[in-house]
């Protein structure tokens, strides 16, 4: 059953430090029960590791890192006749933004020792050189899409 129509996208306010909407909607996946105020003080920590480790602007990093790790591919899976395949897509930019932060946050838990921010840093700055956990799994995903390509005439 398909809907009648989509919801509308609700617009975030971009962040007090770096006045963007990518770092707000950042801080927002990395929030946890509603703690806002730790989230953002993570996030500007892990920003400012980042500028001493590279001295570079904290943005140009992240940007790099948000850009390197955003899958361009994806499969989805699709029935046709009692059989699923998985149907490479092409990935709308506000998924690709949604699944690279992510898969950021998600290497960076899955990284061992140290506080949070610390590990935050050390995977954007990996990402943003195209090594890292995440970029990994940007990988599978576009070697994964690659493989089924010939599923893509069952496109939805």
């Amino acid at each position: 059953m398909a809907r009648r129509n989509k919801p509308e996208r609700f617009e975030i306010p971009p962040d007090v430090r770096y006045h963007s909407v990518e770092v707000q909607s950042f801080i927002n996946r990395v929030m946890r029960r509603g703690k806002k105020s730790l989230a953002t003080r993570l996030v500007y920590d892990a920003l400012d590791m980042v500028k001493e480790k590279t001295k570079r602007d904290p943005m140009e990093v992240f940007e790099a890192a948000i850009k390197n790790v955003a899958p361009l591919m994806e499969v989805k899976p699709r029935r046709v006749g009692g059989a699923t395949y998985q149907v490479p897509m092409e990935v709308p930019p506000y998924r690709r933004f949604a699944l690279a932060s992510r898969w950021i946050i998600a290497a960076a838990k899955a990284r061992s020792g140290k506080t949070f921010s610390e590990k935050l840093a050390a995977e954007l700055m990996d990402a943003a050189n195209n090594t890292g956990s995440a970029v990994r799994k940007r990988e599978e995903t576009h070697k994964m899409a690659e493989a089924n390509r010939a599923f893509s005439h069952y496109r939805v």
